[in-house]
This record gives C-alpha cells, sequence and structure tokens, in this order.
C-alpha cells in the first residue's frame, strides 16, 4: 500500500506492505483522515511529546528517529476481520473508530506511535471494540471530523457550561472553531469568539459565534464591563456581598444564612463566564486568567508544546477555575458521531479542503496559514 511517513521531520509517500488484522482487529480502507494540529505538533515536538508520554506511563509515543504513519481523525471501510473478531458489520461499511489499537504488545496510540499506523495511507487497522458504523446518509467528509469534535464535546462536557452562560472561545484554529460548533449544538445562547485572523473570524461565524471579536481592536472582555452578572473587580464583589448583607438583615428574622444556601443551590450566586482557552502557544493562560472575570471556569484546550508560567495568586485573588481537557471518552466519542448524523452539528465549516497523499506535505505548509485552511483532509485515493 501507499503511505506518508513522517521520519525525522520529513514527510515522504512510501510503499508498504499491507497490514494484516491481528486479534481483535479489523482492516479498513481509508476514506479519507483529517490533518490535525497534533500532527503538526508531532512532527516537530515528538521527542519532547514522547518524553512526557513516558512520565505518565506510554513509553510508545512516536519518536524523531522512528517512522510514523500519521493520522488518527478517519472513515474507512470494512475490508477484513482478524481472529477473535464478531464480524459486526459487511466489507464495504463505513465505520469510525477511536484511535487506540490493541495489539499483543498492549494499548497504542493510532497514528503517533510506530505500533499503530495511522490514516495517512490506503489501508489500516483499528481495534474492533471501539469501532462504529456511520449511520447511513452521513456524508464521508462529516465522518471524518467526529474525532476532532469528541475532542470539543469533551471540552465543552468539562466546562459544565449551561445554556445561559456566556462562553468564551480564544483562538479559532480548527479546535476553536470545533468548540463553538459543540457549545451551539449544546444550545448555549451566547458564545464569544476571538482571533487575529480574519478568514478564522469568518469561519467562526460560519460556525454559529453569536459575537466575533479582533483582539487586536477590542477585547472579547469588554462586554462584561457593563454586565452587573459579572464582576470584574475585587471592590465590585465585596460590594456586592457588603449591599446584599445589609439588605437581608434589615429584614427582622430572615433567616439569611438559609437564604444563601437556597440561592447557592438555584445558581443565583455571581460568577463569571466559561472560557475556553485554544491557542496552546505560551503566555495565554496568564493572559486569559488576568484578563477574564472573576470565578470565571477556564477550560484549556490548546496544546502548548513548551513550558509556561501564569501567577497563582492573581487566579486565586480571582477565585479563577482552571481545568484542562484531553481526549474524550467512547461514550462521547459515539455521542458526537450521532449530532453529526441527526444534524445536531454541522462540521461542514471546519471543512477547507481535500488533498491526496502525495500533497500531505504540502498541505501541512498551507495550515501554517490561518488565512488559507482549517481542517484539510487527506483522500489516499485522490
Amino acid at each position: 500500500m501507499r503511505a506518508v511517513v513522517c521520519h525525522e521531520q520529513n514527510l515522504q509517500v512510501t510503499e508498504l506492505p499491507d497490514p494484516v488484522p491481528g486479534p481483535g482487529q479489523v482492516l479498513l480502507r481509508v476514506l479519507r483522515t483529517g490533518i490535525c494540529g497534533s500532527d503538526l505538533h508531532a512532527r516537530v515536538h515528538s521527542d519532547a511529546t514522547a518524553d512526557m508520554a513516558a512520565e505518565v506511563g506510554y513509553d510508545h509515543f512516536m519518536r524523531s528517529g522512528s517512522p510514523v504513519v500519521l493520522g488518527h481523525e478517519f472513515v474507512g471501510e470494512v475490508v477484513s476481520y482478524g481472529p477473535r473478531t464478531r464480524g459486526r458489520w459487511k466489507p464495504g461499511s463505513r465505520v469510525v473508530s477511536l484511535p487506540l489499537l490493541e495489539t499483543d504488545d498492549g494499548l497504542h496510540m493510532t497514528g503517533l506511535s510506530p505500533h499503530a499506523p495511522g490514516g495517512y495511507a490506503e489501508l489500516m487497522v483499528v481495534s474492533e471494540a471501539v469501532t462504529f458504523e456511520v449511520p447511513d446518509g452521513v456524508d464521508v467528509e462529516h465522518a471524518a471530523t467526529t474525532e476532532p469534535l469528541a475532542v470539543a464535546w469533551h471540552a465543552v462536557r468539562k466546562g459544565r457550561v449551561g445554556r445561559k452562560d456566556v462562553a468564551v472561545v480564544v483562538g479559532c484554529g480548527p479546535i476553536g472553531l470545533a468548540v463553538v460548533l459543540m457549545l451551539k449544538a449544546h444550545g448555549v445562547r451566547t458564545v464569544v469568539a476571538s482571533d487575529f485572523s480574519p478568514g478564522r473570524r469568518a469561519l467562526a461565524e460560519r460556525c454559529g459565534a453569536d459575537v466575533v471579536v479582533d483582539p487586536a481592536v477590542e477585547s472579547p472582555w469588554d462586554r462584561f464591563a457593563d454586565d452587573s452578572r459579572y464582576m470584574t473587580t475585587a471592590p465590585d464583589l465585596m460590594q456586592l456581598g457588603m449591599s446584599t448583607m445589609k439588605r437581608l438583615r434589615a429584614i427582622p428574622f430572615l433567616p439569611w444564612p438559609r437564604v444563601f444556601q437556597a440561592a447557592e443551590k438555584l445558581g443565583a450566586l455571581p460568577a463569571g463566564p466559561v472560557v475556553f482557552e485554544c491557542v496552546g502557544v505560551p503566555g495565554i493562560i496568564e493572559q486569559v486568567v488576568t484578563a477574564a472575570p472573576l470565578q470565571s471556569r477556564i477550560v484549556v484546550v490548546g496544546v502548548c508544546m513548551e513550558p509556561d508560567t501564569f501567577r497563582p495568586s492573581m487566579a486565586i485573588n480571582k477565585e479563577v477555575e482552571l481545568r484542562f481537557a484531553f481526549c474524550y471518552d467512547p461514550a462521547e466519542f459515539h455521542a458526537t458521531l450521532q449530532m453529526i448524523a441527526d444534524g445536531t452539528v454541522d462540521p461542514s465549516p471546519l471543512l477547507t479542503g481535500t488533498v491526496g497523499l502525495d500533497e500531505v506535505a504540502d498541505a501541512f505548509g498551507w495550515l501554517a496559514d490561518p488565512e488559507q485552511h482549517a481542517k484539510i483532509l487527506v483522500d489516499p485515493s485522490r
């Protein structure tokens, strides 16, 4: 088969032996594979990422000296089955799968490990246990976005965003755009999206963002300055507590502690917006912690590959809640596929190009320009 191999940061189309499905595995003919920002990072930062992965117990992440077939956002059609499988779908059935391959020597990250070649190839193997059939009528290119949209859906759930909450998405690259899509699919009424790129701001609007901000011209935090629901300074919060106590204690025999407890249960106490940091470069977390309203919940989705710092004292004084989101679980992945199938989410604004295997190296370069592309798909038959 033909495949794109990453070795020493170079991408080259190579002839490889056709994969043979092992126990519990399904052989797929790849229909489409998305180029992910993680692929761009892994190409350059694989050794540093491998060292970090080893610290959390995974010793088989790709390194620069090991040839790897990238690609973990894929849709394919069933070709055949290995031993000890149930043969759930007929040959030719379209499926998507979690990029997690079970082999004789353990579990491996598909497309990010030499032990689990990914979807930049004509053929690949997946684990039947985490594979799902694509419902009839779903466009093959839309099906290929299941994995990145599942990442976004997990982040939205991690943020515990309510429909009446204001969500702020900082950075409208592919993952930020996916977060906008999933916030609107979740029914969040007000989504503010911020990016320096005019092209990405236009895509954010297509994805459903209610307010789109160019941070070179205005701050995404300006909309909270005059909104009484949000506290932007410590004196504001202290004054609210003082004035509330004056009113409550002016009422004879009122059990004011119970009023506070009831207000807390009803969600009536002051709270900030839910912020999704989708940039992933040093300094962004500090900027968000400093600029966001008090008591904001910040979900870090952007993958920063370098050491970073922020001021804990600022986060403490503002009672900012900081969360980090990574990947998804099988139920979230399956739920995302169903949302695509029933039209709850339309991923088409993400898709800006399709290339063949011979153009993958060029596509990596194109993705460096935010005005050109968001999500490029690879069609191995092209």
